[in-house]
């Protein structure tokens, strides 16, 4: 396992993947870093990326309200993935940040080789949405 695949291995959503599986994801995703203040997600576009934390945190804003933070190990974009509709949050960086970078197309294909992947994803959807719902309505 190259260090790459180390780095991967650390983050949670990816923690149990089989070799083959994370080489798949270091073929097709990008690592970028962007600076404290960057705007990651723009509420009502459509946007195809979902983006893992490696390093950092980000918030999520809804209307203008802050309604959650994620860090380290935390991933945000699967929400527009699972409904190929427009961002339900604006996301931007509270500090500086590493992000993974999986474009959906890509992700699309990861699911299908990993359903625990695509079980993560959907979970995470689900609890992200109710949780966004009602700190929105509150």
């Amino acid at each position: 396992m190259d260090d790459q695949q180390a780095g991967l291995r650390r983050l949670p959503l990816f923690a149990d993947l089989d070799d083959e599986t994370l080489g798949h994801i270091e073929r097709v995703a990008d690592v970028i870093e962007v600076p404290s203040g960057s705007v990651l997600a723009h509420e009502g576009r459509y946007e195809g990326y979902l983006y893992v934390v490696a390093a950092g945190s980000v918030a999520i804003e809804r209307g203008g309200v802050e309604v959650d933070t994620i860090g380290e190990g935390g991933f945000f974009g699967e929400i527009a993935l699972r409904d190929a509709g427009p961002r339900t949050a604006t996301v931007t960086a509270l500090t500086d940040c590493r992000l993974v970078r999986i474009a959906n197309d890509d992700l699309a294909e990861l699911e299908a080789r990993s359903p625990a992947i695509r079980d993560a994803l959907e979970e995470a959807a689900e609890g992200r949405l109710h949780r966004i719902d009602e700190a929105a309505t509150t």
